[in-house]
Formats: C-alpha cells, sequence, structure tokens
C-alpha cells in the first residue's frame, strides 16, 4: 500500500515495530517505532515520559517526510 500512495506523489513514512518486514515490502521511509503492542508508546513510563517519547517518534516521521531520499531509508535515533 505504501508504495502505490507514493505513486500518487504522496511521500509516505511506515512508521514500524519490526524493521525488515517494512524493508521487504518496500517501503521508501521508515522509522523504527517501540514495540508491537504499543508501537507509539510505552505504558511502562510516566505520563510525561511517554509523551515525550511519542513526540520524538512523531517528529522524526515528519522529518522523514520531509527528507527527499533517493533509496530506502531507515531514520534512526540521532544519540
Amino acid at each position: 500500500m505504501v508504495k502505490e500512495i507514493e505513486k500518487t506523489g504522496l511521500p509516505v513514512v511506515h512508521v514500524a515495530t519490526v524493521l525488515p518486514i517494512s524493508q521487504t515490502v518496500g517501503a521508501n521511509r521508515i522509522v523504527p517505532a517501540v514495540a508491537i503492542p504499543h508501537p507509539l508508546g510505552n505504558p511502562d513510563l510516566s505520563k510525561k515520559d511517554e509523551k515525550a517519547l511519542r513526540r520524538e517518534i512523531v517528529e522524526k516521521a515528519l522529518e522523514a517526510l520531509q527528507t527527499d531520499i533517493n533509496e530506502q531509508t531507515v531514520f534512526l535515533d540521532e544519540e
């Protein structure tokens, strides 16, 4: 589905918990998520920390949308 949407000219970011699957299906912009049951959060964190984690993932996805790429790219955390 990601590749079909991109054919129309709309960039797509695949926020994924299992990177090899995203790479195999051909997603061009991939942002790693946290875990399968909670891709955009971690219920073990405090509300404040979980909100920060979610914001970080969404901001990374927005950055990926704005980035020109020529090949499949995984947008990893910059630590």
